[in-house]
């Protein structure tokens, strides 16, 4: 036979096979099979590495499988021989899912230059600034801490937890059941296992036996309404053509005894479409999910419906661009003090799937990334509160893993201040006669909040001491009292009294105060003088150093409610009595209208101009002595009970 013949037949052979197994690999990709496409096309790349469509292909399985991290060499082949928007924005997902930020900036500038399509313009713009803002991003708990949960993970996959009733509901591919082709690993079923918050009885994880988990399909991210009579999960990836052709809801209902077989719902609209990752509001009213139902905003959005008079979930709606983005966004969990927690690749993010929370904010809605403690450059999503926020799960395929998916847990670990007792010895005392002072035992004693809410009190021992326990940095008020005495109220603060948490070292420190309240005593008739009540030359008008006098007997006044007063005022020897007894007239009713100015009512208040006619120094020659006959005095006149 003629070698060149022979040659011939074998390229033809060759060219035959590779041609067979391209056919073979776009049928694959076409049905979804994404894992086998990469395997088939990954025999035409070992004959041909520079194959534009085996390297498209595969790029794009890794791509739609959600493992774009696995794509960047075959972007990059394609961008060899041709370069295009698509590629090169590809490549700058791939990077970014890898962290390196520099570099997926640069390939999402380079694709600006191959489109002259808006939207793609503003989907590269976007992306851009997403990495630009990633730098500055901060955690919202920085003392939570996230732990793989290994005795519970398997080395498939295991995702979407949910706690019910004691019992922990989630997602995971352990038990065999065939292949998902879509991504080379085993069909999901739900289980559940008891759980008491965040620890959990892995020892016995069981099939959920509310309903059958059927073979041959994913089924997944089960929610649970609050009352736990309705069930509602996603089902789909069906092997056989004769089932539902995408991932679609079911829901089962407590009845009778038992959970009904679980239905198609009708909130599906079309079996095409994809519709997935429910979770209830916290009345049960509404049903939060994720699609990619036409009309959206992004490859998959998030969309709620509200309960209906058949107990079933209608009018759909999208939960709009605030929320939606270009990307995916999905695995919702609405909480009742109003936050949103969902999961999205298109807000500002770390790499592929990050958690975010959405609350509202003077009418706008303020989207935040968790921050890097929570989330990672892979997947993480499904989050769900044991005890909001300090505890709870979320699931990841990041790193350092068990399996694929895998559930962690996390913890607030933010550390519990030092405890700082405040102990305030009050001590109260009398005036004396004599001007001194003296233990007066038996003395009510009131201690309010800043809020004027009473928080303790007691009477004073027979030594005249009482204790309060108070806290740091706060101020509070004293309000003493006694028969036959004036009551006193003051404030007492203990802001600056005592170490900052950071200069404590003990546990527990205890911080010792004192204070002293002297109660004078309350007697009819009995003048006391006002200090430094001072007019002006032949002037009747309260000048701003009498006014602070003023408020000290508007302070008397407050705490003794039960008291009324006669205020007077008396001149010097000098001047006519009638001059001196109209202007010290004028001067004791300027104080009075100041009190009531203040608050104090004119029917507990007597004004008393009494001239030079009860001067304390007779015959007075100095200007000392004058001031000494110049005063201001009040007495009580009358006590009410």
């Amino acid at each position: 036979m003629n070698r060149g013949f022979t040659l011939l037949i074998i390229v033809l052979i060759l060219a035959t096979g590779c041609k067979s197994l391209e056919q073979k690999g776009i049928g694959q990709f076409s049905a979804g099979e994404y894992q086998l496409a990469i395997a088939t096309f990954g025999q035409v790349l070992e004959k041909e590495p520079d194959n534009k469509d085996a390297n498209y292909y595969v790029a794009e399985s890794y791509r739609l499988s959600n493992r774009i991290e696995n794509s960047l060499p075959y972007y990059e082949k394609l961008l060899e021989q041709e370069e295009t928007f698509e590629s090169y924005y590809h490549k700058g997902q791939s990077l970014k899912s890898q962290g390196k930020y520099d570099e997926a900036a640069e390939a999402f500038k380079a694709s600006k230059a191959f489109t002259q399509d808006d939207r793609q313009q503003a989907l590269a713009d976007k992306e851009i600034r997403n990495l630009e803002y990633t730098a500055s991003i901060e955690p919202i708990w920085p003392n939570h801490k996230l732990e793989n949960y290994e005795l519970l993970n398997t080395s498939g996959i295991d995702y979407a937890p949910v706690v019910s009733e004691n019992y922990l509901y989630f997602t995971s591919s352990r038990g065999g059941g065939g292949i998902y082709s879509a991504v080379g690993q085993g069909y999901t079923k739900l289980f559940r296992v008891r759980a008491d918050g965040i620890k959990v009885d892995v020892q016995n994880i069981q099939p959920i036996p509310e309903f059958r988990n059927e073979q041959g399909l994913n089924q997944g991210t089960i929610a649970i309404s609050p009352d736990g009579n309705t069930m509602i999960y996603a089902r789909g990836n069906s092997a056989s053509k004769k089932d539902l052709p995408d991932v679609s809801l079911f829901a089962s209902y407590f009845r009778g005894g038992g959970f009904t077989e679980p239905i198609f719902m009708a909130l599906n609209e079309e079996p095409e479409f994809w519709n997935s990752t429910p979770a209830f509001s916290s009345d049960g009213e509404t049903l939060y999910f994720a699609s990619n139902r036409p009309g959206g905003y992004g490859g998959i959005d998030l969309y709620k419906a509200t309960k209906v008079a058949n107990g079933d979930f209608g009018n759909v709606q999208n939960l709009g661009p605030e929320i939606n983005t270009a990307g995916n966004d999905l695995f919702p969990r609405p909480m009742p003090n109003g936050e949103f927690y969902f999961s999205s690749d298109g807000h500002p993010g770390f790499g592929k799937l990050d958690i975010f929370v959405a609350h509202q904010d003077a009418g706008k809605t303020v989207i935040k990334n968790l921050g890097p403690n929570i989330n990672s450059r892979a997947d993480d999503f499904g989050i769900f509160f044991t005890d909001f926020p300090k505890e709870g799960f979320l699931t990841s395929n990041r790193e350092g893993g068990k399996g694929d998916d895998d559930i962690y847990f996390f913890q607030d670990l933010t550390p519990k201040p030092k405890v700082v007792n405040v102990l305030l010895n009050v001590t109260t005392l009398a005036t004396t006669e004599s001007g001194g002072q003296e233990v007066l035992p038996q003395v009510r004693v009131m201690l309010y909040d800043q809020n004027n809410q009473n928080i303790d009190g007691n009477f004073s021992n027979q030594n005249g001491r009482l204790r309060f326990q108070l806290e740091p940095e706060q101020t509070y008020s004293i309000i003493a009292s006694k028969n036959g005495y004036f009551n006193k109220s003051f404030r007492y603060s203990t802001n600056g009294k005592t170490p900052r948490q950071e200069e404590l070292i003990q546990e527990v420190t205890n911080i010792t105060l004192d204070t002293v309240v002297v109660l004078d005593p309350l007697i009819l008739e009995k003048a006391i003088v006002l200090e430094n009540i001072y007019y002006d030359l032949d002037k009747a008008d309260i000048r701003p150093d009498a006014a602070l006098e003023l408020d000290k007997l508007v302070q008397i006044l407050t705490d003794n409610p039960q008291i009324r007063i006669e205020l007077s005022s008396h001149t010097d020897a000098r001047a006519s009595d009638s001059y001196n007894d109209a202007l010290s007239q004028r001067r004791a009713e300027s104080a009075v209208q100041y009190l009531i100015s203040q608050g104090i009512d004119a029917g507990r208040l007597e004004a008393k101009g009494y001239g030079k006619r009860q001067l304390i120094i007779e015959n007075a020659q100095t200007e000392e002595e004058h001031q000494v006959n110049r005063r201001t005095e009040f007495k009580v006149i009358e006590i009410t009970q």
